[in-house]
């Protein structure tokens, strides 16, 4: 055997005594980003659900940046700040604020003027994270912790009860807002339309078994060729008992609305709506009972507001 020979056995007999006194096996742990570029730019964006970019949520306003179908630089509440982030994720230069999106500014909280709101919902149902509580014709109150500032409540207000103070001072942009306040409105914004979408199929589901029921009868006239003869539901005496707890729950609401009258608690202008607000009002609720969310609140309801003559 030649030198050369035995110096290559040699190393590899080395190299295989020390794979023999390594361990039997080696964990290898792999990292797999599963995060979208849509994903990681929604990471970035302040989650107000303003709409001042264009879109109708951070989201929507996420993918079309991905896909190049919107600037980076359209969001006011995320300020300069918010654009140079997206920048570094992009590899892009930092540019202005696009001022056709809006400045930038220190963060507004939604204060309700109580004695003039009439409790048309309208604000309640504007509000994209769930921060304003109330209930028909009752006055409505800002949880304040959770206003992210977006003021879309302030359009459909028909009385004008809705102010938005600056409450930051001179902080704007992402020195007015927090990464974990960020977090919290994105989630209560994906419960709400989790649970606005539930409504909407529950109401769906509700018409489809009312036009099912109302067939019935001339579908089986048909096949039989007999008279149509209108077929009792099944669920009489359920559909009886459910009315009876609601007009239960009515009464009492009507006394508690009495007893806050009479301490002066609620609201006061009800007897001086015009009647363009009297006309949003019933539309509100038009809407509300025709998808089958909280009709059951006014149903038998006689303290509609008179429309002004």
């Amino acid at each position: 055997m030649a030198i050369g020979e035995i110096g290559d056995n040699v190393l590899f007999s080395s190299s295989y005594a020390a794979a023999r006194q390594a361990p039997a096996s080696t964990n290898v742990v792999t990292v797999i980003n599963s995060k979208t570029l849509a994903d990681r730019i929604e990471d970035l964006l302040p989650q107000t659900q303003c709409t001042k970019c264009g879109f109708p949520a951070c989201r929507p306003y996420a993918e079309a940046i991905a896909k190049g179908e919107a600037d980076y630089n359209q969001c006011p509440p995320g300020g300069a700040e918010g654009v140079a982030r997206l920048a570094a994720l992009l590899g892009k230069p930092v540019i202005p604020l696009n001022s056709a999106n809006g400045v930038e500014r220190p963060r507004s909280l939604a204060v309700i003027d109580e004695q003039v709101c009439i409790g048309c919902t309208l604000c309640m149902q504007a509000c994209p994270v769930d921060a304003i509580v109330g209930a028909p014709k009752q006055m409505h109150t800002v949880i304040a912790e959770l206003c992210t500032g977006c003021d879309l409540c302030v359009p459909p207000c028909p009385v004008d009860c809705i102010a938005m103070p600056q409450v930051t001072g001179e902080a704007t942009g992402w020195d007015a807002w927090s990464q974990d306040q960020a977090n919290a409105a994105r989630e209560r914004h994906n419960r709400r339309e989790a649970r606005l979408a539930r409504e909407r199929e529950a109401a769906e589901a509700r018409a489809a078994a009312r036009r099912a029921v109302s067939s019935t009868p001339a579908i089986q006239a048909t096949e039989t060729g007999a008279t149509a003869t209108p077929i009792a539901p099944a669920t009489n005496d359920a559909e009886a008992k459910k009315r009876a707890i609601i007009q239960a729950a009515l009464e009492r609401a009507r006394q508690k609305k009495e007893e806050l009258a009479a301490k002066g608690q609620g609201p006061q202008n009800t007897e001086r709506v015009s009647a363009d607000v009297q006309a949003q009002i019933d539309a509100a609720e038009a809407r509300r009972r025709r998808l089958g969310l909280g009709a059951d609140n006014t149903a038998g309801n006689t303290d509609t507001p008179p429309t002004k003559r």
